[in-house]
């Protein structure tokens, strides 16, 4: 089976070297020339743990390409995935260029029967004007004869944890139109699923809609615990006992509940926008998700104002180290990450941050210039701080060394984004220790 994948971003790349690995011929497509020879010199131009070695092996092997000219292969191809960026704009609606210009390039130059299968997360209803964008052109021609087919194949990849979802998937959701496209996903997917063959066939509409719907299910639970969490501080419980409690229900369970600083990232806040104007657009209001959106954006705020409270306003000129810049461990992502919430703020206090991440550096350079110092380690970050603060919780930062913090800091205060560290502990050491809805 030969495929192309448009677009190698984060969904892309992990999907063309994941399909690869089971066998596929893969050619993975962008425009970015200098991507692509990167791409073909073994370099990754994301942080996601095992993608590296997938890619130079299946590269080596012959079955993953990489190329900038999309009408060169496509007419040797089954079936083409696009998987290139939907972001939001201004008011919330996905911005659906990139996927066009694809579905026009295919179009274009089509000249056999082929399966186009839209990965890229889009609102409801894209893969049909993907469709008739193709069966327009295709008429104009001159080409009415040549059958096509569109199909709806959604990712649920966690960042840090996409090679291994791929390769090992909950499920697979599919939305297709006609029997030759549910027999031609059925092949592709049934190696990933010998033993627990999982792929869920749908409509079309209804596959679109299953990924917004699951992504705003788990920010709501985020939200719901951060909700809970504020309150457990004002009234003198503690969350991780109460988060014990509700998530013993097998009705709830436990995963998405751990309070926080908010989330961000690429998916769940551009999904959330998505959705709310989605529903504007057909008339409807999405009242729950809204207050979803609004609670995250608020907590995303907690930390500096637990900061702000200790030194009762007094924050300018104060050193603050923050230990964790992507949105969460094992990427490089840093979109929407709350710790950019939390260095803006500090410096607009007039305060001077220290940061440490150890992967997403460069990546916050991006937004945040030279505006910080950005440290060595985590110690270098902690040197001199008034205050150590830290927003993501990377494995790195689960034992340091208190007492070398001790003596390295200026003043003893942790506050704790992601509730990874142990009052007592940091108590012994003399540290001030401020979590999320504890006590």
């Amino acid at each position: 089976m030969k495929i192309a994948v448009v677009g190698t971003g984060y969904v892309g790349l992990v999907s063309g070297a994941c399909f690869a690995e089971m066998g596929v011929d893969v050619t993975c497509v962008d425009i970015d020339q200098e991507k692509i020879e990167g791409l073909k010199k073994g370099g990754i131009p994301i942080y996601e743990p095992g993608l590296k070695s997938l890619v130079t092996r299946n590269y080596e092997a012959g079955r993953l390409h990489f190329t900038t000219d999309l009408p060169s292969v496509l007419n040797d191809m089954q079936m083409v995935f696009i998987s290139v960026g939907t972001p939001s704009d201004d008011d919330g609606t996905a911005d659906l260029s990139q996927v066009e210009t694809v579905a026009n390039t295919i179009a274009d130059h089509m000249m056999v029967p082929l399966l186009v299968v839209t990965k890229s997360t889009v609102p409801v209803g894209t893969s049909f004007r993907v469709r008739d964008l193709v069966r327009k052109r295709l008429d104009e021609r001159g080409l009415n004869d040549l059958t096509f087919d569109v199909a709806s194949n959604p990712e649920f990849l966690k960042e840090g944890a996409a090679v291994n979802d791929f390769m090992s998937p909950d499920r697979v959701v599919v939305g297709v139109e006609t029997e030759h496209a549910k027999e031609l996903m059925t092949r592709l997917y049934r190696p990933f699923l010998l033993n627990n063959f999982r792929v869920i066939f749908m409509d079309i509409l209804s596959s679109e809609m299953t990924k917004y719907a699951s992504n705003a299910m788990l920010a709501t639970r985020i939200s719901f615990m951060n909700d809970i969490a504020n309150l457990c501080e004002r009234v003198g419980a503690d969350v991780n006992m109460v988060r014990r409690g509700v998530g013993s229900d097998s009705r709830i369970g436990r995963s998405f509940l751990y309070p926080g600083c908010g989330y961000g990232g690429s998916c769940f806040p551009k999904d959330i926008r998505a959705l709310i104007k989605t529903a504007e657009d057909f008339g409807y209001e999405m009242r729950v998700i809204k207050a979803v959106e609004e609670e995250n954006d608020r907590q995303k705020e907690i930390l500096f104002e637990k900061l702000n409270s200790h030194f009762d306003d007094a924050i300018k000129g104060k050193n603050v180290a923050v230990w964790g810049l992507s949105f969460k461990p094992e990427t490089d992502d840093v979109r929407e990450a709350p710790s950019l919430t939390l260095i803006h703020s500090l410096l607009s206090a007039g305060a001077a941050v220290r940061a440490y991440d150890p992967a997403a550096m460069e990546e916050a350079r991006h937004y945040l210039g030279d505006s910080i110092y950005y440290a060595n380690d985590i110690y270098d970050a902690a040197d001199g701080a008034d205050a150590l603060i830290v927003p993501t919780e990377w494995k790195e930062f689960r034992l340091p060394n208190w007492s070398i913090l001790s003596k390295i800091m200026n003043t003893r205060l942790v506050i704790d984004g992601r509730n990874i560290y142990n009052r007592e502990e940091l108590a012994s050491h003399g540290f001030d220790y401020r979590g999320i809805g504890q006590k």
